[in-house]
């Protein structure tokens, strides 16, 4: 009978609507940082730097979110969710007041410390980390949704900002934003966010991680690997997320123009998302990550044959198709190779490598174009540390075949 199947599983209704609240909250904490990306141009002005000045606030944001991950989800532990999310939630707010001063200094460290290290760092990780709490039959539907804050973010936020830049500047968008999104986050933290249920019927995966080796290596070898894979892929992955509307900027096209291709790169990115997570749980994590970035080299390849407006819309909207549910199946290949009481440390430290990969491309990016004056050659070296992240995986899965056949 039904009640045999659906008595073992913790998933309910408000299962759901603590993942519909995080998203919501995710997306907020994920248009903080945006303020930067849409910004890039006026704020270098302003602060009379170049590009990577602005690229390196970015690069302190993903440094700071990976970090605070696993710091918050520490305090998640012992304070809980509400509680973290909440200071997430004020830290938006005081990191963007004081990056919206005017100094180099203050846009460096209200960026790095209030949007990235215990903003997003306590909304990102340990929030993906609690939702899979709340799931134990559609865990990879689930994730797949909550980890795609970021990507509603860039629905909705890159012509909103555009817009507001235009007519009120950056500083005041930034602390305009900043109360906004705090005032939001904080209240749903207090109103949704409730202590997860207990597993019923055993945890969920409970042999993924039993075994003495992972993969043929110490269970600690494989998740360093799988997490220099991540990095690597990240680095390219951010690059044209972060400097796509100076990239237009660069080719004659509207930073409204802009800003709009990003939005479809990242609502491409959502709606693959959703697919890739329902198609990992039927491959696995891994193969889902080769395929993902084969299908982000041919994107970034794009980049390089195409510089006209509807080209760009076009390679835009394929980019963020093929890359989109990358992330997520890191966090499930996590969850298939290791057991489910090690994710809450295990998880937020491949994505602090996932972060700290974001970071490193939205950095390098800047640099290369402040070096050389064009993005062609951000985009070679991008492509290049892909094609290393697919030979890693490749090997990675070869011994997940070889270790299934033993």
């Amino acid at each position: 009978m039904p009640d045999g199947t659906l008595a073992p599983s913790i998933e309910t209704r408000q299962s759901w609507v603590v993942a519909v609240a995080v998203v919501t909250m995710l997306a907020l904490a994920a248009g903080a940082p945006l303020t930067v990306v849409i910004g890039l141009i006026p704020i270098s002005e302003t602060l009379g730097a170049g590009r990577s000045l602005p690229s390196l606030a970015t690069t302190f944001a993903y440094l700071g979110t990976g970090i605070g991950g696993v710091i918050c989800g520490l305090m998640a532990a012992r304070l809980g969710q509400r509680a973290v999310a909440m200071l997430g939630g004020l830290s938006l707010l005081a990191g963007l007041a004081l990056a919206s001063t005017g100094q180099s200094w203050s846009l460096l460290a209200g960026i790095g410390l209030g949007v990235g290290l215990f903003g997003n760092g306590a909304l990102f990780a340990p929030m993906v980390a609690y939702v899979t709490l709340w799931f134990d039959r559609r865990r990879g539907t689930a994730l797949a949704l909550v980890s795609s804050g970021q990507y509603v973010a860039g629905m909705i936020w890159p012509s909103v900002f555009d817009h507001s830049i235009a007519a009120f500047g950056w500083q005041a968008t930034m602390l305009g934003y900043g109360v906004f999104a705090s005032a939001a986050v904080v209240t749903l933290a207090a109103l949704l966010l409730a202590p997860p249920p207990q597993p019923v019927g055993g945890p969920a995966l409970p042999r993924a991680g039993s075994r003495r080796q992972v993969l043929g290596m110490r269970p600690n070898a494989a998740l360093g690997l799988l997490s220099i894979c991540s990095f690597l892929c990240c680095v390219p992955m951010a690059m044209p997320a972060a400097h796509l509307v100076a990239f237009c900027g660069d080719l004659g096209i509207s930073a409204s123009r802009g800003a709009a291709m990003l939005s479809v790169l990242l609502l491409c990115a959502f709606l693959a998302r959703q697919f890739w997570g329902w198609l990992s749980d039927r491959i696995g994590g891994l193969w889902t990550v080769f395929v993902g970035s084969v299908a982000q080299v041919a994107g970034m390849l794009g980049f390089l044959a195409t510089q006209d407006e509807a080209g760009l819309f076009f390679v835009a909207a394929a980019y963020g198709l093929g890359f989109g549910g990358i992330i997520p199946a890191y966090v499930l290949a996590v969850r298939e190779l290791f057991p489910a009481a090690e994710a809450s440390w295990r998880v937020p430290t491949l994505l602090f490598l996932s972060l700290s990969g974001m970071g490193f491309g939205a950095w390098l990016a800047g640099r290369i174009y402040d070096a050389v004056g064009f993005y062609a050659a951000a985009w070679w070296v991008g492509i290049a540390f892909n094609l290393v992240q697919l030979a890693l995986i490749g090997l990675l899965i070869a011994r997940q075949r070889r270790a299934a056949l033993s």
